[in-house]
């Protein structure tokens, strides 16, 4: 993973270990692993799955903002739900 990197986030609702689970993936290599919902594995202040997954639609896109050991963090930059609360099905350009 590289600063920069675009990523697509896809609510995973029928995860047996987590109901909030959201998969990671990038383009050419598909699912690389989920975003961090545990006081453990969550990096400084940012979002866990829990906190982040009723703010985005089923589908929402991001942008590699930090690499750090153990982790990646990303800033949302597309949520997959419009202004009126409409959800937007969108892919990676």
């Amino acid at each position: 993973m590289e600063k920069g990197m675009k990523v697509k986030l896809e609510k995973e609702p029928d995860n047996e270990y987590d109901k909030e689970a959201i998969q990671v993936k990038v383009k050419g290599l598909g699912k690389i692993g989920y975003v961090a919902n545990s006081p453990f594995t969550v990096k400084g202040e940012s979002m866990s799955a829990g906190r982040l997954y009723d703010k985005i639609g089923d589908k929402a896109k991001g942008k590699v903002v930090f690499v750090v050991d153990g982790g990646v963090v990303c800033m949302i930059v597309n949520t997959g739900v419009d202004k009126n609360l409409n959800i937007i099905d969108s892919e990676l350009q």
